[in-house]
């Protein structure tokens, strides 16, 4: 088993951030993920809200982070985590390729924005749809733009694009909206929102390799339709990735994880940084500034404990 001060599960900016702080803190850190580092920033054409920079790609800010993050001495290492365990001042995480021991974990894997499941969405995933409005907003500057749902994400995401585009068009499946009456009231007074009710969504419509418009069939009429947009934003939910941790005791009823300002769960010597906790704004910054916290932390728990270890003797 290979042991380490602490272990940091995910690699997107949260978790890289965390490895950087604890790692200077001449804390020994392993960064495990099951894929390359930089998380969701690699699927992401331009990020244009990180201080410091213009404009950056994703890629690019990725390899930055993580360059920076081992500069200290931090090991990152390729691994599916399957389950964990908390053994009081010892953390054990199994995963597909051997087990690791910890004092203090990191939990930084991230949420997954669910899929409609539609052609197009996928193959122009980058290049019009998107799942992020603060992300993404500014690019569609003076265009038409498309929402696909009817829930709080929806409503708030499809309010915050009109500032930003010529005409909002939420297309939802229902004949109501989801979301939270105040939101609902917000979205029916602004001009630049159009409704689009009872629409099955069936494809993500391309020209020239870019995002054309949304179609839809309308549930009551079987009649097949086009909403012209430049952007499609899909709001149909979003789910955090919590499955190794289920039986640790650290999630809430819909899996996402609950933490204190400074990043502590209910289990102590277990924090959590970015978009697997449970909060609003999911984004680089705010996931930087979790990760810091976070390692800072792990470096006074662990720090905590051998004071106490010298106590008792």
């Amino acid at each position: 088993m290979k042991t380490y001060d602490v272990v940091i599960i995910g690699a997107g900016p949260g978790g890289l951030t965390a490895a950087l702080y604890a790692s200077r803190a001449n804390l020994s850190v392993m960064i495990l993920d099951r894929g390359i580092y930089g998380g969701q920033m690699n699927n992401t054409a331009a990020i244009e809200n990180y201080p410091g920079f213009k404009s950056i790609l994703g890629p690019d800010l990725s390899e930055r982070m993580y360059k920076s993050s081992i500069q200290f001495g931090a090991d990152f290492g390729y691994g599916a985590v399957q389950s964990v365990e908390d053994k009081g001042n010892v953390k054990i995480i199994h995963t597909d390729d051997g087990d690791y021991e910890a004092k203090a974990l990191i939990i930084a894997t991230g949420s997954q924005y669910k899929k409609i499941g539609v052609p197009g969405e996928e193959e122009l995933s980058g290049r019009g749809v998107s799942y992020c409005a603060v992300c993404d907003g500014a690019f569609f500057k003076d265009q038409d733009v498309a929402v696909v749902g009817g829930g709080d994400s929806a409503v708030e995401e499809g309010i915050y694009l009109t500032q930003l585009a010529k005409s909002v068009t939420i297309i939802h499946r229902r004949d109501q909206l989801r979301a939270q009456k105040i939101l609902q009231d917000r979205a029916f007074k602004n001009k630049k929102i159009k409704f689009v009710w009872n629409a099955d969504v069936k494809e993500i419509t391309s020209d020239d390799d870019k995002v054309s418009g949304v179609k839809y069939v309308d549930k009551e009429t079987g009649e097949e339709h086009i909403v012209p947009a430049k952007g499609a934003f899909i709001y149909v939910g979003i789910q955090p990735m919590t499955e190794p941790f289920k039986g640790l005791g650290v999630l809430d009823e819909d899996g996402w994880i609950n933490t204190d300002e400074e990043m502590h769960t209910n289990i102590p010597g277990i924090f959590a940084v970015g978009d697997v906790r449970k909060k609003d704004l999911r984004q680089v910054a705010t996931a930087v500034g979790e990760g810091g916290i976070a390692g800072q932390q792990a470096y006074s728990y662990i720090q905590d404990l051998a004071d106490s270890k010298v106590t008792t003797k």
